[in-house]
């Protein structure tokens, strides 16, 4: 079992002031696997001040310089990348294909992304061609306190580090203290780029503990969050006492409409997706509108899909689902599996309690209900788990009807042969983001949404243009 007690604060590991137990729990075995400790004010001060203190001279340096640094971090991940996978796998229970295939490889394609968009970032610039004396200059906002989630550690923890690094921001991390251990070995990966002494600084806590500290210290810019839409509320109420920068990645709900020409593999390719890393991701299609010509035979495939879907310990490679992060989580699942029921959905593959042959760890049955209604509540909120929400529709319009009628707004889902419709399909859907037919979004594309799901940009230019600010200037001397 490891211990990491210390934070890194200052380019060093250092003791918390006042040192706080917090087990990490592996949800495969239900056992400790870690132990961190929970940071207080004082810790938080000390991180915040050393950011404060690193800022003039980091903020001033030539970006080529910071990009260089990032690089440098992509050498040290890339020589220790099993240990990060290993690290993602015993927090947060991705089976170790996942943690090495999908979740610790957020970090280099992210990163390239940040670094290619980089070289195109014109800091100082004419605002247009005939006004020699404006000027527009970009310049790093301060320090910035950076909220990670547990769900996809390196995705979140490089979405936002790595922007604020190549910005020429100075950073206080506060990763979940549910899977803590791969962005502290993130931090090694800093301290052994050469990253100078207080430009990236790291204290683990607890959202009521070091989360509100920094949304609410005076000497913080801007805080960056990912998480849940009550955690967002809450940090934009603290965060608003000193007028700080917000910006929020939060839940979703998103729908994936299946035409009646969809394609042969739309089916399997949405199930698969809503069920991928156990149903936590908040972009996951958890709503599944279906055309009714093809309702019946779109409800008996996904469930024939579902039961497909094997559930394994996160130790052995193949493609099968783990636990879910920890108990809390798994009770909330089952809550919502009941309520399902309870409303008169119909159950057809999966349901409660834990899978069969499992009697140790937080594993979720891969869940699929079909004759959803959109008001029930298995349609409006976020479950977070492996559970999917069928809903017939009868034309395009009702299809966009449904699909709106959701607080989020994060990711919806397209899957029709007709490219018109596709294209009336993106531009009604109320979403900060549209995948159609199963194709990706390109790396340097804008992760963020719109509504309950917050309105924040991550990765490419967007992602480093959110921890900057804009100053236009007049009276500049093009000649001086």
């Amino acid at each position: 079992m490891r211990n990491d007690k210390h934070f890194y604060i200052n380019g060093a590991w250092v003791a918390p002031k006042t040192p706080r137990d917090c087990d990490v729990i592996d949800p495969a075995t239900e056992e400790v696997c870690a132990v961190i400790s929970l940071g207080d004010q004082a810790d938080t001060d000390a991180a915040v001040h050393a950011a404060k203190a690193a800022f003039s001279t980091w903020s001033a340096s030539d970006p080529k310089t910071r990009a260089g640094y990032v690089r440098a971090i992509l050498e040290q991940y890339e020589s220790r990348v099993d240990e990060m996978a290993e690290a993602i796998r015993q927090e947060m229970g991705a089976p170790i294909d996942l943690a090495r295939d999908s979740q610790a490889p957020c970090l280099p394609w992210h990163l390239q992304g940040f670094l290619d968009a980089f070289e195109d970032m014109v800091w100082d610039r004419p605002l247009r061609d005939d006004t020699p004396n404006d000027r527009i200059i970009l310049e790093p906002i301060g320090v910035v306190g950076l909220i990670t989630p547990w769900n996809w550690p390196m995705n979140q923890v490089t979405l936002k580090v790595i922007p604020a690094l190549l910005a020429g921001c100075t950073i206080v991390l506060k990763p979940s203290e549910e899977a803590p251990l791969s962005s502290l070995l993130f931090a090694e990966f800093v301290h052994d780029a050469g990253v100078p002494p207080g430009v990236f600084n790291l204290v683990n806590g607890d959202g009521a503990g070091v989360g509100n500290q920094l949304s609410s210290h005076p000497d913080v810019a801007m805080i960056s969050f990912t998480g849940s839409t009550r955690a967002g509320k809450a940090i934009s109420k603290a965060a608003a006492e000193s007028l700080k920068r917000v910006t929020l990645e939060l839940g979703g709900k998103g729908a994936n409409v299946i035409f009646a020409d969809a394609d042969e593999k739309a089916v399997k390719r949405g199930v698969i997706h809503c069920m991928q890393n156990t149903g936590q991701s908040c972009n996951a299609p958890t709503r599944m509108l279906v055309e009714e010509s093809i309702y019946e035979q779109t409800v008996a495939q996904a469930a024939e899909v579902a039961d497909s879907i094997k559930v394994g310990p996160t130790t052995e490679s193949g493609r099968h689902i783990g636990p879910v992060v920890n108990k809390t989580q798994w009770d909330k699942i089952q809550d919502m599996i009941e309520v399902g029921v309870k409303e008169g959905a119909r159950l057809v593959a999966g349901g409660p309690g834990l899978p069969e042959g499992v009697n140790r760890g937080y594993y979720v049955r891969p869940t699929v209900f079909a004759d959803v209604k959109n008001d029930m509540r298995i349609s409006q909120e976020e479950i977070f788990g492996p559970v999917l929400s069928i809903i017939p529709f009868k034309d395009e319009a009702d299809a966009i009807a449904i699909a709106n009628d959701t607080a989020y707004g994060l990711t919806n889902y397209v899957q029709s042969q007709d490219g018109a419709r596709r294209n009336r399909m993106a531009r009604a859907l109320k979403s900060g983001m549209v995948e159609m037919n199963g194709q990706s979004r390109s790396n340097g594309s804008p992760f963020g949404g719109m509504k309950m799901s917050g309105r924040a940009r991550e990765g490419g230019h967007w992602g480093i243009e959110e921890f900057l600010e804009v100053k236009a200037v007049s009276g500049w001397d093009p000649s001086a």
